[in-house]
């Protein structure tokens, strides 16, 4: 029984087999690129929930429809943004690995 593997495992070797045959290169990061991107994570994970909450507030005092409507394109915008960013941002710290 010491020989089985989780279904995680199973799939992440599967996955890297994928990878493999795709010719797609793994990247072995650092500790210190590996806390950056944590870092990067936490700090958009709050931007993400600070805007979550005043979204929230901002739409309960909203009575208007098309206000609604705006309100919420506006937020959605704003929450891809950020995640564009955060994405840029943990490429450009994976990307540091390959120099």
């Amino acid at each position: 029984m010491a020989d089985m593997k989780s279904s995680y495992e199973l799939a992440m070797e599967r996955l890297r087999k994928q990878d493999a045959d795709a010719g797609i290169e793994q990247v072995t990061l650092t500790d210190e690129q590996k806390e950056a991107i944590a870092e990067l994570r936490r700090v958009y994970a709050a931007k993400m929930a600070e805007g979550d909450i005043l979204h929230a507030a901002t739409m309960r005092r909203t009575f208007d429809r098309s206000e609604h409507e705006a309100l919420e394109a506006e937020f959605r915008k704003d929450r891809q943004r950020l995640t564009a960013d955060l994405e840029a941002k943990i490429a450009k710290i994976r990307d540091s690995t390959q120099k």
